[in-house]
């Protein structure tokens, strides 16, 4: 497996939703790191664990992550609730490397499904 070159930025509201989910789960910005490089080796969408969100009208590539594995939550392993949606942009003649925006953290018994009015209003 090949790690690629990856460049990752977070929008104001996900820093927020970060900051707000680690005072319950001490170990997500850990937990973050090990998704960084795992997204490095492998960014596009693999079921059953991530999956492309549809219906946005959108060319950018928006991805949902449903198993992510969270220290904090001990015997949960990737089975957490944890849910983060990013947009991928792949390599091209107006970027010179991959990158990834992290757009949304949230744990599902929080709320059911993303924020599509944010992913909309950052990426259309």
């Amino acid at each position: 497996m090949t790690i690629q070159p990856m460049k990752f930025e977070e929008l104001g509201e996900f820093k927020k939703d970060l900051k707000k989910l680690l005072k319950r789960y001490k170990s997500l910005n850990d937990d973050i790191e090990i998704i960084k490089k795992v997204l490095r080796a492998n960014p596009n969408v693999r079921p059953p664990f991530s999956f492309r969100i549809d219906g946005l009208g959108l060319k950018n590539c928006i991805i949902k992550v449903k198993k992510i594995a969270c220290k904090s939550l001990k015997g949960k392993g990737v089975n957490t609730g944890l849910r983060l949606i990013y947009a991928h942009f792949e390599k091209n003649e107006l970027i010179d490397e991959d990158k990834i925006v992290f757009v949304e953290i949230y744990h599902k018994k929080d709320k059911a499904n993303e924020d599509r009015e944010r992913i909309l209003r950052h990426f259309i």
